[in-house]
């Protein structure tokens, strides 16, 4: 069992870093849209695009990098 832990860890380490590395940077422009400048196609349309995946599945790799922390904690001595 502390065998298939570690190695689903370190997995899941690769694969959260690797998600977070595809997402590109916030440009300091696109804070005027988002502070109240009018909405341009692309923001109506986020949730289609291929960051708002990126930035869900980083959020799903996190939650589950967080629980195999607290697990192997508990568990793996």
């Amino acid at each position: 069992m502390n065998i298939f832990l570690t190695i689903l860890y370190i997995v899941v380490a690769v694969v959260l870093t690797v998600v977070v590395l595809f997402q590109q940077g916030k440009d300091p422009r696109e804070a005027s849209a988002v502070m109240g400048g009018s909405g341009s196609f692309f923001s109506k349309n986020k949730g289609a695009t291929k960051e708002a995946l990126l930035e869900k599945l980083t959020a799903i790799v996190a939650v589950l990098f967080v629980i195999l922390s607290v697990v192997m904690f508990i568990f793996v001595k």
